[in-house]
């Protein structure tokens, strides 16, 4: 069946709907298109285009496997940051226990491409939402969906939909713990996650299962303040198994973990005491799949611990100089439709010009309007209308759901595949 519906996406038609592709490709199925094995800058592609290097998004997925298996971790990779069902089945076949999501649609696309385990990062009151995810556990007994909980009024709503809908199979909750003063969701106190537990263990439709949060969300986030707020995180563990809390479980959920501080989850979950029933010790990093080069560049938890290995960023955002109006500045033709720039502009590293390609010395991306991208050039830029600029992205997050279908390139720009976004 995943097989089967991950095939079904090389059947759709090439068309206007997808930009970048070439125009001659349209009518062809995007698997006869993989089939031709074009290459990004003389099969026909019109710019801009975003592409992922096949060796570096095969790097980074070999990366997170072994950190993860090294430590002991399961993996639940963050869906939200790619929605691409293809990188899902690759994170699957490379081990990972399932998919952690954001919001419900994110789980549709999720369950129509056949992942078994959900682990949903987010609080979930939604009547409707509610109601498929029971009608999906009741039709799969294989299928595992688990969600945040932080407030006795989300528990009561939750019973409610579910109570509403006879679900037959009760819906595992973790509590999540709030990152401290100020921050995102999550419960603030020790003593109000005590409750919130004690409202789960009152609702026939509900199982606590463990405890999460998010570490990213600590305020003023550095090593020490992020392993003492994950220590806090074990310690409601141990506290809620004391108290009995997880009587009866198979294994108790205990999870963390964005693409900034995996390094101190791991060290902390190393200290997880024996519980009653086995830790399933949970890491949810997304952002590796194509890393970057801005926001998580600096913040990869690989710069500090580099013995344990490395990310390479796998975007490149191909762009055409249209304008060059001065010496100091120049135009191309991508903008905020295509480019990430909540976090960063992105950053020119190479251009090419007549099959050459060459460090982009001297050019800066100083704003993006909706089309265009604004260039400062020094007098060192070689710089011409008509080059190709290469341009690297800061967030991933955001620069996957500007693009419905991605090329694949190989360092010699062949394109061996598509991947097939959903936002």
């Amino acid at each position: 069946m995943v097989l089967d519906a991950l095939a079904r996406l090389t059947e759709e038609r090439v068309d206007h709907r997808f930009k970048g592709l070439p125009p001659d490709a349209a009518g062809l199925t995007v698997g006869e298109l993989a089939a031709q094995r074009r290459n990004l800058f003389t099969g026909g592609f019109t710019t801009p285009v975003l592409a992922l290097s096949a060796e570096r998004l095969e790097h980074n997925l070999a990366a997170l496997e072994t950190y993860a298996e090294r430590h002991g971790l399961a993996f639940a990779p963050h869906g939200k940051t790619s929605m691409a069902p293809q990188l899902f089945q690759r994170q699957i076949e490379r081990g990972a226990w399932g998919i952690t999501l954001a919001v419900p649609h994110q789980a549709r696309v999720a369950r129509a491409y056949g992942i078994r385990r959900i682990f949903l990062a987010n609080e979930l009151v939604d009547a409707a939402a509610l109601r498929w995810v029971a009608a999906e556990q009741d039709a799969d007994p294989a299928f595992r969906f688990v969600c945040y909980v932080d407030s006795v009024r989300g528990v009561e709503l939750m019973d409610a939909a579910l109570t509403a809908s006879g679900a037959s199979r009760p819906l595992d909750v973790v509590v999540e713990l709030g990152a401290g003063k100020g921050a995102r969701t999550g419960v603030r106190t020790e003593a109000e996650c005590a409750a919130v537990a004690d409202a789960v263990a009152g609702a026939r439709t509900l199982r606590l299962v463990g405890v999460a949060g998010y570490e990213g969300e600590v305020p003023g986030a550095d090593p020490e303040r992020v392993r003492a707020w994950l220590r806090r995180l074990v310690a409601l563990a141990v506290d809620f198994d004391k108290a009995g809390r997880f009587a009866g479980l198979d294994e108790i959920v205990v999870s963390a973990g964005g693409s900034a501080w995996f390094d101190a989850v791991a060290d902390v979950f190393a200290e997880v005491p024996e519980l009653s029933a086995p830790v399933l010790k949970l890491l949810r990093s997304g952002a590796y799949v194509s890393h970057d080069d801005g926001h998580y560049e600096r913040l990869t938890p690989f710069n500090r611990v580099p013995r344990e290995g490395g990310l390479e960023p796998a975007f490149r955002l191909w762009t055409q100089v249209v304008s060059r109006p001065s010496a100091q500045q120049a135009f191309t033709n991508a903008g905020k439709r295509d480019a990430a720039y909540d976090l960063d502009m992105p950053v020119a590293k190479v251009v090419r010009r007549d099959g050459v390609e060459r460090p982009a010395t001297g050019i800066e991306v100083t704003g993006l309007s909706d089309q265009h991208a604004w260039l400062r050039t020094s007098a060192e830029a070689d710089l011409e209308v008509g080059d190709w600029v290469g341009l690297g992205l800061s967030h991933p997050c955001t620069s996957f759901d500007k693009w419905v279908l991605i090329p694949v390139a190989e360092a010699d720009g062949t394109v061996v595949d598509y991947i097939r976004t959903f936002f």
